[in-house]
């Protein structure tokens, strides 16, 4: 055997072991992963907002909340038309894009903190589907206003 020989079989030698080993690990950290991943049965995570739990009536004033992070959730809510409407977005370690709320059609630009709550005042809903977006256009909602 030359001497190119003997390293490629060393080469291969240690290659596999080094590969196998590799696979280990990355299997086990992904298993790890996974346990500490959230459940994925019902597709939201413990500090979600469910559509239809996120619109209440408060001393006459209709209050929408989303959580913007990598998306607004819920996607979509209904609310009811004819009564002065408030949009509470709760924002919690958010960098994205959805941190620059709009909704086109009544010129509203606003730009989140990292985290807190904002206030967008809606002002009395009329009947229709008021459509937002992040700043980049990436992360829809939309607002099913009913009579």
């Amino acid at each position: 055997m030359n001497t190119s020989e003997k390293k490629y079989a060393l080469n291969r030698l240690f290659s596999a072991p080094v590969v196998v080993s590799l696979l280990f690990v990355v299997g086990v950290f992904g298993l790890f992963l996974l346990m500490k991943s959230p459940s994925t049965k019902t597709g939201t995570n413990d500090d979600s907002l469910v559509a239809g739990e996120n619109v209440s009536i408060v001393d006459g004033k209709q209050i929408i909340e989303l959580r913007a992070k990598g998306r607004y959730q819920p996607f979509s809510s209904t609310a009811k038309a004819g009564i002065p409407t408030v949009l509470k977005v709760n924002t919690s370690g958010t960098f994205d894009c959805s941190s620059a709320l709009r909704i086109p059609s009544m010129n509203i630009s606003q730009a989140l903190p990292p985290s807190g709550v904002t206030e967008i005042a809606l002002g009395t809903l009329k009947e229709g589907v008021l459509q937002g977006t992040c700043g980049m256009g990436m992360y829809p909602f939309q607002i099913n206003v009913q009579s």
